[in-house]
């Protein structure tokens, strides 16, 4: 037992200590970036295009979807992923990112076993907790609904 606690002392001495603050800092500045930028888009679809506000929504997100995946195909996005951490975990962004990385990760392995796959092992789950907790929040606010009637 006492190497095992030495070990760990010696081993927690010799890892480098994290900068918490500056990882904060700089994932705050690019979470809010990109934010910015959707905020733009969408501020862009309704002056140009006639949208209104609820509307310009959808292709906010696919442009957003289109241009992480881009960054992501040329290797952009990792490195700004590098940078700031969870900041570029953006939910539209970030899971665009996971899926063109699943894609681009496993190619070589064919378009429907390789490409195909991978990418919906990782939006299974994703697609799946999405419509399950999109079912129990409808079905609480009906419950409400009808208990408020």
């Amino acid at each position: 037992m006492q190497v095992k606690a030495d070990y760990q002392k010696r081993a927690k001495e010799l890892t480098p200590k994290r900068p918490v603050i500056a990882n904060s800092i700089r994932a705050f500045l690019v979470g809010g970036l990109i934010c910015e930028i959707g905020q733009f888009i969408q501020q862009f679809f309704i002056a140009y295009f006639g949208f209104n506000e609820k509307n310009a929504g959808n292709p906010t997100v696919a442009v957003l979807i289109f241009i992480s995946t881009l960054l992501t195909g040329i290797g952009v996005y990792d490195r700004i992923g590098q940078w700031a951490g969870a900041g570029s975990a953006v939910p539209v962004t970030g899971f665009a990112n996971s899926m063109a990385s699943a894609a681009i990760e496993h190619r070589s392995e064919g378009t429907v076993l390789g490409i195909g796959g991978q990418m919906f092992k990782l939006a299974g789950p994703v697609i799946v907790f999405g419509t399950v907790a999109a079912f129990i929040i409808g079905l609480v606010k009906t419950l409400f609904q009808m208990a408020a009637s």
